[in-house]
């Protein structure tokens, strides 16, 4: 596990675990005094809450519940579908990030990366593109699809992913009877990390500020309540700030974006990330958008509680994670909780709402 403010081996995380909580020193308490009706009192002042030994690596959240072996397990990185055909998604909200990309006819489609929470199935799983060995490549997980272009298979191979595709035959895919194929295939966990291989516990992406405040929106940002992002014709999701929870709820379409159960989407960071588009012809097949992020850079915004900031953003090499800064270019931190990564393309259009 990683021990927060140094970089713990991971040999130490099974004592950490096993070791009964150390004794805290009382220190003498902070009061407040007021007067009423002539009686002047003092009362003791709340105390602040211990900042977790260790978090969760995709989270920043307190992982001292968590065993060894939850800790240990690699990152999963799912195709998930998101068509009106998909929808609602299965146990989506349980993913510690995720990633919107542009695909073909203008659709989106999410890769979702689940770590600290494992439900027993996701769905519906699509198509790998050639962009997502570069979104979770830094991850260092096995990329869960079903459907490529064999050029592409080949250059992920070819790159170390591990990849977990029905198409071969891989295990743990099934096919539900409440949508259409190809609408329809479903996955569960526990079979795919069965076939993870030698792939190992996900480092941090990016900087976590101790809580909400000392996040660099929270801290250096302007007012925010609403994100309305047009991808395409075809893709139109958006966020509202629901100041009782301190989350952002999604939407598609001005309707709200729920898994089967319910449950609507939403995440305590966005992040707005401005990306170029090509047209990659080397799968074999017809030409597919891809979204340029290894080798490149861009601007975008940082959403933290009902605030956000302008970024800029980088990334090297395919298994380097993405960089990001202020436009002072200090090093930004995002609030503890999931964060969705909206990909948008130059073409599209984000508006954020005071």
């Amino acid at each position: 596990m990683r021990v927060k403010g140094g970089a713990a081996a991971m040999a130490a995380v099974a004592i950490l675990l096993a070791a009964c909580a150390p004794a805290v020193e009382s220190s003498p308490a902070v009061t407040t005094s007021y007067e009423s009706e002539g009686v002047r009192a003092s009362v003791p002042a709340a105390p602040e809450e211990p900042e977790p030994e260790v978090v969760w690596p995709l989270t920043g959240l307190d992982a001292s519940d968590a065993t060894e072996e939850e800790y240990g397990n690699p990152a999963l990185a799912i195709k998930i579908e998101n068509s009106a055909e998909a929808r609602p998604q299965e146990n989506l909200q349980y993913a510690d990030v995720v990633y919107e990309e542009y695909v073909e006819a203008g659709i989106s489609r999410l890769v979702a990366i689940f770590h600290s929470q494992m439900p027993e199935s996701v769905g519906p799983i699509r198509s790998m593109r050639p962009m997502d060995k570069n979104i979770m490549g830094s991850y260092l997980g096995p990329l869960i699809f079903s459907g490529a272009q064999n050029g592409f298979i080949y250059q992920n191979a070819a790159a170390g992913i591990v990849q977990i595709t029905q198409d071969r035959g891989d295990y743990g895919f099934y096919r539900t009877t409440d949508k259409y194929a190809p609408h329809n295939l479903h996955g569960y966990l526990s079979d795919f990390l069965e076939q993870a291989g030698d792939t190992t516990t996900p480092p941090e992406q990016w900087a976590w500020a101790t809580d909400i405040d000392e996040s660099t929106a929270q801290s250096e940002g302007t007012r925010a309540t609403n994100v309305s992002i047009i991808m395409s014709g075809w893709a139109h999701p958006s966020w509202d700030y629901d100041k009782s929870t301190g989350l952002w709820m999604r939407s598609e379409w001005d309707s709200p974006h729920v898994t089967t159960d319910g449950t609507q989407i939403s995440a305590t960071n966005i992040v707005v990330l401005r990306v170029t588009l090509t047209t990659n012809h080397s799968g074999g097949g017809s030409g597919v958008p891809e979204t340029l992020l290894a080798g490149y850079s861009g601007e975008g915004q940082l959403i933290s509680g009902n605030r956000v900031v302008d970024i800029e953003w980088s990334k090297d090499e395919m298994t380097d994670p993405i960089v990001m800064t202020t436009t002072d270019g200090e090093e930004v931190e995002l609030a503890p909780g999931q964060t969705w990564v909206e990909l948008i393309p130059l073409s599209g259009s984000v508006t954020i709402s005071k």
